[in-house]
């Protein structure tokens, strides 16, 4: 029997999370698809090392109940999503506040736009100049924040993606946010959310992870990050996902592996970091990237010894390295052995020398309790963690190269989880619009000549 004009429908090259939701989408609609991955396992940056019986998170990125595609994608029917409490703890001057529990109800309008109604509220004396009382303010600010934190979640994303575009850190100020709230809640909540501590992201980008707070709740998927990739691979056909295999270039009806030669295709679709794909796609942009670092410690102490329980800690000060902190094992019990706890801690930019030491100083103050006695289980850097979303950003960059070939990645949309997958939405759908969506047109060939899977 003659060879097949072509092994499979769609090679897609990478084995991240828009990898494989999109070869989900495109195994659902009858396409034979192959996914190549260099890596020994799936799920690019979403990697959890295991050590001892607990699971860190090599970037830690935070996730939103309120994501759409963590409910659309297929493959992630299973997955369970751990909670932080409402809201977010502050620290400021060596006291916790809580603040960002949205309001129920709340009229429609821009999500960093609304939060100026705070302005024309009264000063108390704890809210005036000086960094003294709640971060955000007295009673009557915390109150207008909870009901303006209401109105974002009911903002249409159609009109946030409608509003004027600046960097976020200026929109603030033009918007007429006042200073307190900005350094008290904004900054370092949108900080964290977006992994920019100086606020140059896109105003629209700042809206959307606003949009996303306001609507849902912080979350991490139970069992570490690396579970979101195992639940897409594993719920593929078997034999789709193959792993150490490295393509070296590609085509719109082929892909050159270094291992296995050419593999050929109808459509070949590039899902990989947006470094490795302007490799295998010269002329892509390649944006800037924010370096994180996340810093694991364990404890043996009590878990009533901290004051913050489930709750995600910021520290309003900008006192030290640590942008955002979490009690880890508090919110997902699965991190963590019997009897100890996790302290996951995250440092956005460069980190600075003696990073663990200065992590160390820093928890101490924010929790309150020695940190002499904790155990460093892993410091990971990671200087390319996040794709930069400078203003002006396209949330919708073209997943089309031309006609048979496709990319998709967080560089594509947002800089998320939720950015990822929905590329990867698009690229499927480009796909699918492309090739036409009756299935395979080889199903009566030879099984498909690919390398085993690894």
């Amino acid at each position: 029997m003659l060879e097949p004009a072509y092994q499979v429908d769609v090679v897609i090259v990478g084995a991240g999370i828009a990898g494989l939701s999109a070869a989900h989408r495109l195994t659902s609609a009858g396409m034979t698809t192959a996914v190549l991955e260099a890596a020994p396992c799936p799920g690019g940056r979403m990697s959890t090392e295991k050590v001892d019986g607990f699971r860190l998170d090599r970037v830690g990125q935070l996730l939103s109940t309120s994501y759409p595609e963590l409910r659309l994608a297929p493959g992630l029917g299973s997955l369970t999503l751990r909670r932080f409490a409402p809201g977010v703890l502050l620290h400021r001057d060596g006291r916790m506040h809580r603040a960002g529990a949205p309001a129920a109800g709340g009229s429609a309008r821009g999500a960093l736009h609304v939060v100026r109604a705070l302005a024309s509220a009264p000063r108390s004396p704890a809210s005036s100049p000086g960094r003294t009382g709640a971060p955000v303010g007295g009673a009557v600010d915390q109150a207008r924040l909870g009901t303006a934190l209401g109105r974002i979640a009911a903002t249409p994303v159609e009109r946030l993606l409608s509003r004027p575009e600046l960097p976020a850190t200026q929109a603030l100020a033009a918007r007429g946010v006042p200073a307190r709230t900005v350094d008290g809640f904004l900054r370092p909540l949108l900080a964290a959310l977006l992994c920019d501590p100086e606020l140059t992201t896109s105003s629209r980008c700042a809206d959307l992870a606003l949009h996303s707070f306001a609507s849902g709740r912080l979350c991490v998927p139970e069992g570490g990050a690396e579970v979101l990739p195992e639940l897409l691979a594993g719920a593929l056909p078997a034999g789709t996902v193959r792993t150490g295999v490295r393509a070296t270039s590609v085509s719109t009806t082929s892909v050159t592996t270094a291992e296995h030669g050419v593999i050929r295709c109808r459509a070949v679709l590039v899902a990989t970091d947006a470094r490795a794909a302007a490799e295998l796609l010269p002329g892509l942009r390649v944006p800037d990237f924010h370096p994180v670092t996340v810093v694991h410690h364990t404890t043996d102490e009590p878990a009533a010894a901290f004051a913050t329980g489930t709750s995600l800690l910021l520290d309003a000060d900008r006192g030290g390295p640590v942008a955002h902190t979490a009690v880890v094992s508090n919110v997902d019990p699965s991190r963590a052995p019997a009897g100890r706890l996790l302290i996951s801690s995250t440092v956005l930019g460069t980190p600075p020398d003696g990073v663990d030491t200065a992590v160390r100083i820093h928890l101490a103050r924010l929790y309150g309790t020695s940190t002499r006695r904790w155990e460093t289980l892993a410091v990971h850097h990671t200087p390319e963690a996040v794709p930069v979303m400078r203003a002006p950003h396209d949330l919708r960059r073209p997943v089309r190269i031309l006609a048979g070939l496709y990319v998709c990645g967080d560089h594509r949309d947002t800089s998320t989880v939720q950015g990822a997958l929905h590329s990867a939405h698009r690229a499927a759908s480009a796909i699918l619009t492309d090739l036409g969506a009756a299935g395979s047109l080889h199903r009566a060939d030879p099984a498909p000549n690919l390398p085993k899977a690894a």
